[in-house]
């Protein structure tokens, strides 16, 4: 298999139905091969190799500005306040309630910085990965000359803010002891020493870049469960070169995903043809087609697709799985033609296969069995969809 892959990537011109084929049945880690191939699957590299190296050199030093524009400069200008003045200005000060004030921006960004901070810091707690120093610290920003202001400074500063100030039931403000946190907050995690980040540090920066690029979506909870096995696939490449790159690379990708996914995200679309209702409306009407009694059986104990699909599609099975797991099942998705198409299939070959527990079950057990997988054999879910999508 993995000489099928050599031959196909070996091309001046990648030959994408071919590839797809080959990364529908599951792309082998070797070489840092499942790299490469979701890397041209999310339509980050083109077909012709020799682009690549200039796309990617374009790529990655756009990112660097995003890095300079959106986390460095905001921190220098928050640094900035104790020592100049000239920043002060009647225009701009934290209190002006214009809202296109920088100060009215930079409270903003913290409320959804604060949102993505809680999410990654969650992200597979069962594997140290991501609470791990990465190889590739991010130089621009943990440069030990740096007075400015980081993500991790911002979030402590304004979590602090907000736990030494607690006022009690009579009115009377009571400043507590900020290192008496409570549990769960910022003592859970060791803070890495300076000059170390953490995987997890990581991918707040990519989803907080993602939320200030796009407002009009801005950051929405479980879009760190998206993010996190892509970072995860790039961060783990046995090649130290794309390794290195791996949050620049990671942010395009999920930038691409997210264009194909976000309608899942946005509330105002639930209910259009694009929006996520519909496409659990989907899951049930090809059941259906493919198993009428299982579908009148759940009809009739009124279990509905939003009580278990709408974590099934909106986070493309990231929740119900292992990591390792999950990065198989994207392989078939990602090489799916008519992306995520599979996924309604792969979703309805998950009832089919519970469907004598179904069938003999009440609305109690069934939700339980729904909304906690009990399979976890993903090879025996892909082959029944894949049987599903043979027999249409």
């Amino acid at each position: 298999r993995i000489a099928d892959f050599q031959e196909v990537l070996g091309e001046p011109t990648v030959a994408l139905p071919k590839l797809r084929d080959l990364c529908f049945s599951g792309i082998p880690f070797d070489g840092g091969l499942r790299c490469l191939c979701w890397k041209i699957l999310l339509n980050y590299l083109p077909l012709e190799k020799a682009l690549w190296s200039s796309l990617l050199k374009k790529q990655r030093d756009l990112y660097s500005q995003f890095l300079k524009e959106m986390i460095i400069q905001p921190g220098i200008a928050k640094a900035n306040l104790g020592v100049s003045r000239e920043d002060v200005t009647l225009e701009d000060h934290p209190l002006n309630p214009n809202p296109d004030s920088r100060w009215n921006t930079y409270f903003k960004d913290n409320e959804v910085l604060l949102q993505i901070d809680k999410d990654v810091r969650r992200l597979y707690p069962d594997m140290a990965f991501f609470q791990r120093p990465t190889d590739y610290p991010c130089l621009l920003i943990l440069d030990p000359q740096n007075e400015f202001e980081t993500l991790r400074k911002r979030v402590e500063q304004t979590t602090l803010k907000s736990q030494t100030v607690a006022r009690n039931r009579s009115g009377v403000t009571n400043v507590s002891s900020p290192l008496k946190t409570t549990p769960n907050s910022l003592s859970e995690y060791e803070v890495l020493p300076n000059g170390c980040e953490a995987h997890w540090e990581v991918v707040e920066r990519i989803l907080f870049i993602y939320a200030k690029l796009n407002p009009g979506i801005a950051y929405v909870q479980g879009m760190n469960e998206i993010v996190g096995p892509l970072y995860y696939t790039f961060a783990t490449d046995p090649n130290s070169e794309w390794k290195e790159h791996a949050e620049a690379d990671t942010f395009f990708c999920f930038t691409n995903l997210m264009a194909e996914i976000r309608d899942n995200f946005i509330k105002s679309l639930d209910d259009s043809q694009c929006g996520i209702t519909y496409k659990m409306e989907k899951v049930y009407s090809t059941l259906k087609e493919k198993d009428v009694e299982l579908y009148l059986k759940l009809q009739e104990q009124n279990i509905k697709p939003q009580f278990f699909a709408f974590r099934w599609l909106t986070l493309l099975l990231s929740q119900e799985f292992l990591l390792p797991d999950v990065i198989r099942i994207w392989d078939s998705l990602f090489a799916d033609d008519k992306r995520f198409d599979f996924l309604l299939l792969v979703c309805c070959a998950m009832l089919t296969l519970i469907r004598d527990q179904l069938l003999e079950g009440d609305f109690t057990l069934n939700m339980r069995l729904l909304q906690d997988y009990p399979i976890s054999d993903v090879h025996l879910i892909l082959k029944k969809a894949k049987e599903l999508q043979d027999s249409k």
